[in-house]
């Protein structure tokens, strides 16, 4: 059983993508198995391009990113934890402003 991984990050701030978001994914174990930086659209995929049943996490380096744009941050990364049950596309987005984040399971 395995499944595809992408995640798109918004900046409710500005109401745009938010461009150059450092992500990482590790396993069960806190192993990092893939990085990736969202592109301009504020969407990343994360491999590798299969992923077996289990926990996984996604961590987005917020803070670099609000530091890029010039605005401190309270939150300096945004840890998601997830469970992976099933051979389908999984999409984890996030929506982030300096002071608040918001995530949900995604389509």
């Amino acid at each position: 059983m395995t499944a595809h991984l992408t995640t798109h990050v918004l900046d409710t701030t500005s109401g745009m993508p938010a461009t150059g978001v450092a992500v990482t994914l590790r396993d069960a174990s806190g192993e990092a198995i893939a990085e990736a930086v969202t592109d301009a659209d504020g969407r990343a995929g994360l491999g590798p391009e299969l992923l077996q049943p289990g926990t996984y996490a996604l961590t987005f380096d917020t803070g670099a990113y609000f530091a890029a744009h010039g605005t401190d941050c309270f939150y300096p990364s945004v840890t998601v934890d997830f469970t992976i049950t099933d051979a389908r596309h999984y999409h984890v987005p996030l929506l982030l402003s300096p002071f608040a984040y918001s995530t949900y399971r995604g389509s």
